[in-house]
């Protein structure tokens, strides 16, 4: 645009969602069931530092095990059982967790993460050739069906969510993970963490893409980015070799 908008438009990203809301009462329930103090009923001498519970910026109780209700909400979404929309942010510091269920939020995707303990893929990303492989079929699947049938069915990119393979992060969730730029980064930082030392890069791979030094400071990733361009907008993301100088 020309003249006094120059400079101020703003494009969404490639893969942005916004959200359209969904209600937050089945959440109140979920919590009140696990053990969530109730506000009302709240005595503050009596456990000064339980963690204080917000849902959509009001406080609506108190908990004692923080962690615990954290992960149980978190495998709610991730297994399907409330919207992929609800964004959860567990602030340790201040003992606050924030629960986000209202339209409006700007949300991207990004892969997760397996970091449970008992798991054989801990460490790696929960998608896997497996499920690449059912996605496909599910693309031959879609072929020929009517948009009634596809709303209704799990399949594609909904299966994805519904496994728990990509999650809707919002800007106010994004602050608590720790995002890997790719794959590969994700697999040299656990090389680094057990011990190994990375080959130097050779100066014959000359048409090798230039990577950052592994952050050996980062333990534990959260998340993947499903691929670096989709931080940026449709316009950005057309200009050929952003990522070099003249």
């Amino acid at each position: 645009p020309e003249g006094q908008a120059c400079g101020l438009v703003k494009n969404l990203a490639l893969m942005c969602y916004i959200t359209v809301g969904s209600p937050s009462d089945p959440i109140i329930d979920f919590m009140v069931q696990r053990n969530m103090d109730v506000l009302e009923e709240y005595e503050p001498l009596t456990f000064p530092n339980a963690t204080k519970i917000f849902v959509n910026g009001v406080w609506v109780g108190v908990h004692r095990e923080p962690a615990h209700l954290v992960s149980n909400v978190q495998a709610l979404r991730r297994n399907g059982l409330i919207s992929h929309e609800v964004s959860l942010v567990r602030d340790v510091r201040d003992r606050e967790f924030k629960i986000f269920t209202d339209a409006g939020r700007v949300c991207r995707p990004l892969f997760v993460i397996d970091n449970d303990p008992k798991s054989s893929n801990c460490g790696n990303l929960v998608l896997t050739k497996e499920i690449v492989q059912q996605v496909e079929e599910d693309r031959d699947a879609l072929i020929g069906m009517d948009p009634e049938e596809r709303e209704r069915l799990d399949l594609g990119w909904k299966r994805l969510i519904k496994q728990g393979v990509v999650e809707y992060v919002d800007a106010k969730e994004e602050e608590t993970i720790m995002i890997t730029m790719t794959p590969q980064q994700l697999e040299e930082s656990r090389q680094v963490l057990q011990g190994y030392t990375l080959p130097e890069p050779g100066d014959d791979e000359l048409n090798k893409r230039v990577t950052a030094k592994v952050n050996t400071s980062a333990r534990n990733w959260t998340h993947c980015e499903i691929h670096p361009s989709m931080i940026l907008g449709i316009c950005a993301s057309i200009i050929p070799f952003p990522d070099h100088n003249q």
